[in-house]
């Protein structure tokens, strides 16, 4: 897994840059989006798209390629892969497989935000994204309001 720049495409790591350059494949959850990023840095892979939509049917067709022996970078739009993204079933898919998953570190919008909030950073949570249906939205908040956490 290889993270994605957040906004600026010069926040992205030599790893993760020779990592992509390295790669067989990468899946991407914006072929188009991904494609701009690889352009800046002459990265020529080829790519696959690899989103929420055909996240179960594409996870089984890349498993079977990286048991062959293929590398596949994921890398999502923004950030993480997985981290309120797609990825978890290829993930589990190799792992069942006895594949080996690593992972390359990178930018991450949570950490960005805590580090410069003012906020206690000794202890924080991360929920992911909130429902959008403004009950279950109330319900999800009224269910952290006794955190202590940041």
């Amino acid at each position: 897994m290889s993270p994605r720049p957040i906004g600026n495409l010069e926040d992205i790591t030599f790893r993760a840059v020779r990592v992509l350059k390295e790669a067989n494949l990468i899946a991407c959850e914006d072929t188009r989006r991904t494609r701009v990023l690889l352009d800046h840095y002459g990265i020529s892979t080829p790519t696959i798209s690899y989103h929420e939509f055909n996240e179960a049917e594409r996870s089984e067709e890349l498993a079977a390629r990286l048991l062959a022996g293929a590398t596949i970078a994921l890398v999502s739009d923004a950030g993480m892969p997985l981290v309120s993204d797609p990825g978890y079933r290829l993930v589990r898919a190799a792992i069942e497989s006895g594949v080996s998953v690593q992972t390359v570190p990178g930018p991450s919008a949570a950490l960005a935000a805590l580090a410069a909030s003012g906020l206690p950073t000794d202890a924080f949570h991360f929920a992911g994204f909130m429902p959008h249906k403004p009950g279950q939205r109330v319900k999800a908040l009224q269910a952290r309001a006794e955190e202590q956490a940041t």
